[in-house]
C-alpha cells in the first residue's frame, strides 16, 4: 500500500491540474459546417435571417415546416386535414436534394395555385431542373474564393462574398419566359437569380445559399443584397423549410449543445464534478487491489484484416481529415466502376451517366445525383463532415437499389 500511495497521489495531481487548465482556458473552433439550420448560430446557419422574417414580412404569420411537404400541403390543402389551407411564400435555404418526386409535385401545384416558392440552393433535384427547363454549371474562383453578386433590376450596388470556391450559375433556360434577377459575375453574363412563371404562381431560384447565412447576414452591408432577393416575394403568408434540418443522421448531425456544457460553465457544479470523477478514480483503484486479479484468457490469432480497415478509417474520420477520405471513397468507388463495369471514369459527363445507369439498370435521376455530387467534390477544396456523409449516402444507395 505504500508503495502505491504516490502513484495515487500523482495521479489525484494530473487530474486536478487538468481540471484547472481545462476550466480557465478553453480554445473554440469556429465549426463551418453549412448547415442552413434556422436555430443554428454558427457562421453557415440561417437563425439570424429567421428572426427576421416576421419583421420583413409584417402582419403575416411565419411558419416552420418540420415534415416533407407532400404531406404537409396536401394535410393543408381545401381538401385536407390541416388546421388551416396553405397560401403564401414557399422558403427553402439549402439541402433542397432531400426533395423527392411527390414533394416536387406537391410543390409545383402549390405553386399552380397561385402562391410562391423561393428556392436558394446549388443545384436542384433533377425532376426541377427538367420540369422547369433550367440548367446549371459552375465556375471555380481562382483568385481569393471571391465571388460578387448582384441585382439587376434593384438599386443595391454589388456585393462581395468571401470564403466561397467556386459560382453556380444558369447555363441553359428559356430566355423569353423566364427572367434574370441577378448575376454571379460582375461581367454580368453569368445569371444566378431566376423569376420562373408557374400556372398562376411564382418560382424564384437561386444559385447562393450562403449568402442567406449568418455569417453574410452581419457583414458589411450584405444584408441589403437580401432584403432586396426577398422583396421579390408577395406580402403573405411564409413557410419556412425546416425538413432537413432534423435529420440527425441523415445529411448530417443538427447543432445541439451538451446539457453538461451549462453546468461545467458554473464553478461550483464544475469542481462538484471533477471531485466526483476523482474520487470514482481512486474507488476503482482501491477496489481493484482488493480483488484477485483476473486470469487473462488466451485467445487463437484472428484476422484482423477487417479491424485493420476499420481502425485506419476511424483514424482518417477522427483527425477530420475529410477530404482525404472522400478523395478514397471517390477513387475507390470509380475503380470498382472501372473493373466490373469497362466504363472510362475520366470525365463524368452525361454520357457516362447515361452509360452507368444502362449498365446497371438503376434509375438515370438516381445516377444523375450521384455523378453530379462527386462532381461538386472534386471542384471544392473546403470539406466538412456533412459532405463525407452525404457522399457515403449515395454510393450506398447506388448499391442497395
Amino acid at each position: 500500500m505504500k508503495k502505491t500511495l504516490p502513484v495515487i497521489l500523482i495521479i489525484v495531481v494530473l487530474i486536478i491540474t487538468a481540471s484547472v487548465v481545462i476550466g480557465v482556458k478553453r480554445t473554440k473552433v469556429v465549426d463551418w459546417e453549412e448547415s442552413f439550420d434556422e436555430k443554428s448560430n454558427k457562421p453557415y446557419g440561417v437563425s439570424v435571417l429567421y428572426k427576421e422574417l416576421p419583421k420583413l414580412f409584417k402582419d403575416y404569420k411565419v411558419r416552420t415546416v418540420y415534415h416533407q411537404p407532400s404531406s404537409y400541403l396536401s394535410a393543408n390543402s381545401e381538401d385536407g386535414y390541416g388546421e388551416h389551407v396553405a397560401q403564401g411564400n414557399y422558403i427553402i435555404i439549402g439541402n433542397s436534394d432531400y426533395l423527392e418526386d411527390d414533394s416536387i409535385d406537391e410543390l409545383l401545384s402549390f405553386v399552380d395555385a397561385g402562391n410562391t416558392l423561393f428556392l436558394s440552393d446549388y443545384y436542384f433535384p433533377q425532376k426541377l431542373h427538367d420540369t422547369l427547363e433550367v440548367s446549371v454549371k459552375y465556375i471555380d474562383n481562382e483568385k481569393d474564393s471571391i465571388s460578387f453578386l448582384s441585382l439587376k433590376h434593384l438599386n443595391i450596388p454589388a456585393i462581395t462574398l468571401d470564403r466561397n470556391v467556386s459560382d453556380q450559375y444558369f447555363s441553359d433556360f428559356d430566355s423569353i419566359n423566364h427572367s434574370v434577377l441577378g448575376f454571379s459575375k460582375i461581367d454580368y453574363k453569368h445569371p444566378n437569380f431566376l423569376q420562373v412563371p408557374f400556372g398562376d404562381g411564382t418560382i424564384y431560384l437561386h444559385l447562393e445559399p450562403k449568402i442567406f447565412t449568418n455569417y453574410h447576414l452581419l457583414k458589411e452591408d450584405r444584408y441589403q443584397y437580401i432584403e432586396g432577393a426577398l422583396s421579390y416575394l408577395p406580402d403573405n403568408n411564409v413557410y419556412f423549410d425546416s425538413y432537413t434540418k432534423i435529420q440527425t443522421g441523415y445529411d448530417g448531425d443538427v447543432e445541439q449543445e451538451s446539457n453538461l456544457g451549462w453546468f461545467l460553465e458554473q464553478l461550483s457544479f464544475r469542481w462538484a464534478w471533477f471531485t466526483a470523477i476523482v474520487f470514482g478514480i481512486l474507488f476503482m483503484i482501491f477496489n481493484a487491489k482488493r480483488r484477485q486479479r483476473i486470469i487473462k484468457i488466451v485467445k487463437p490469432l484472428q484476422n484482423t484484416t477487417v479491424a485493420f480497415v476499420k481502425t485506419v478509417s476511424n483514424l482518417y474520420f477522427d483527425t477530420k481529415d475529410h477530404k482525404n477520405l472522400i478523395d478514397k471513397k471517390i477513387t475507390y468507388f470509380l475503380e470498382k466502376i472501372r473493373r466490373d463495369l469497362n466504363l472510362n471514369t475520366d470525365v463524368l459527363d452525361e454520357q457516362f451517366t447515361e452509360k452507368l445507369a444502362t449498365k446497371t439498370g438503376k434509375k438515370l435521376d438516381d445516377i444523375k445525383k450521384l455523378v453530379n455530387y462527386i462532381n461538386l467534390m472534386r471542384s471544392k477544396n473546403e470539406f466538412f463532415e456533412e459532405n463525407l456523409i452525404k457522399l457515403n449516402r449515395h454510393i450506398e444507395a447506388f448499391y442497395t437499389k
